[in-house]
């Protein structure tokens, strides 16, 4: 914790308000300039007081538990006066250089049953908890780190002056993507199960199914087909239509031999919930390499998926807070078989809805929210059309499904000659 806490005042502070708005950013300063108070706190009345909770674990694991059951842990714990908004400290175009946690303003009259939780918190939780103070005057604003080390006469004079800070290049989540959100290589995903072995059983027969490092086959002998899109597009139709006209095989992914688990994973942590189905991505690519020595296969989704998913959920906002078009993140994993073609359907949302409706199945809570959330669903469509190697091919999935069939293999046998 002390080499956090060196650097602490190098660090930025962002505050995502709701889904469609930017986030509010501040940092911090040993003096003040005469900067303005920053936006975030211009409207709080005398009487609230607001702090913030970090999860600052060395482990990653615990780190991403944590986090995960910590909005619940707040409520649970403090007055219903309480509200939270999602909060982030990093370091400025720093790699895996971001905090999560809380913004917690506090609306009672009085603050010191909130404060005997916070207490509790610092001496039982993996967190750092800040305290954010009004001056006298009402315009400057001061924040005051405390933490467990500081209860032990550990560390240094942890009060700043808060500042209004620009907006990075990038929305801070995007720092933490790389194999923490999208996971670009199987030793990576392998090595997050495999830490999980303790507190997650299941974690131990996933990886008895994945054995050994795979080797990458980057040019199977037949051609690998695989279609992507939205729930509700036609891909099912498609794909078991595919497999009848080219006489080929149909795989799924994730895998059916996953099955037994993937409830249990969609209960954890992006963190372990992603390299679940990053090493799904896996155990597809080997069944792939097997079955593309006699006869070209067909794939329902792929590693487009298991990514576009991943980073729309990570990083809050509008389609501009995304990576920009040509990032690392949206890069195909080095040890990872790559497909001959990737087609994505694409249909109007409103036919999509209508799809959804007359199917009335049981969705996972990402296709919930597809359904009401259109910022959600156009970062997932942009992140699609971004990943490269190979590119996706788009497709208008509103026609039938024949003539969706027949404009597809055409796409076939030009880039697939077959």
């Amino acid at each position: 914790i002390m080499s956090l806490l060196r650097q602490w005042s190098s660090r930025v502070f962002s505050v995502e308000l709701d889904a469609r708005s930017a986030p509010f950013y501040f940092a911090i300063q040993e003096s003040h300039r005469g900067e303005e108070v920053p936006r975030l706190f211009r409207n709080v009345q005398k009487y609230e007081r607001c702090y913030s909770v970090f999860v600052c674990s060395g482990d990653r694991i615990q780190r991403a538990k944590f986090y995960w059951e910590l909005k619940d842990k707040l409520q649970r714990a403090l007055p219903p006066q309480c509200d939270f908004l999602p909060m982030s400290s990093f370091l400025p175009n720093v790699k895996h250089s971001l905090m999560k946690g809380y913004f917690v303003k506090d609306t009672s009259e009085c603050s010191s049953s909130t404060e005997r939780v916070l207490s509790d918190f610092i001496q039982n939780d993996p967190v750092l908890v800040c305290s954010y103070l009004r001056g006298e005057d009402g315009r400057l604003w001061t924040q005051r780190l405390r933490s467990h080390a500081e209860s032990r006469e550990v560390g240094m004079s942890q009060e700043h002056y808060v500042v209004p800070s620009e907006a990075p290049d990038y929305h801070p989540s995007t720092l933490n993507l790389i194999n923490s959100d999208v996971f670009y290589s199987f030793e990576e995903a392998y090595k997050v199960l495999e830490k999980c072995g303790d507190i997650i059983p299941e974690s131990t027969a996933v990886l008895g199914l994945v054995g050994q490092r795979p080797q990458a086959r980057h040019k199977p002998d037949c051609p690998v087909i695989v279609i992507e899109g939205l729930d509700a597009t036609g891909k099912t139709t498609l794909t078991e239509s595919l497999r009848d006209a080219l006489g080929a095989t149909l795989l799924r992914s994730p895998p059916q031999c996953l099955s037994p688990w993937r409830a249990r994973f969609d209960q954890e942590p992006p963190l372990i919930r992603r390299a679940f189905y990053a090493l799904g991505n896996y155990i597809t690519a080997e069944q792939i390499g097997q079955e593309a020595m006699q006869t070209p296969v067909i794939v329902d989704r792929f590693w487009h998926s298991t990514a576009a998913y991943a980073i729309a959920t990570a990083v809050n906002g509008p389609v501009c807070n995304l990576p920009s078009e040509g990032s690392e993140v949206y890069c195909w994993p080095g040890d990872l078989l790559q497909p001959s073609l990737v087609v994505l359907l694409t249909l109007d949302p409103e036919e999509r809805r209508r799809r959804l409706r007359a199917r009335g199945q049981d969705k996972t809570e990402e296709e919930q929210e597809l359904d009401h959330n259109q910022i959600f669903r156009l970062r997932v469509e942009e992140a699609y059309q971004r990943i490269s190697g190979p590119a996706c091919v788009t497709v208008d999935a509103s026609p039938s499904a024949d003539q969706v069939l027949q404009q597809v293999l055409l796409l076939i046998r030009g880039k697939c000659h077959l």
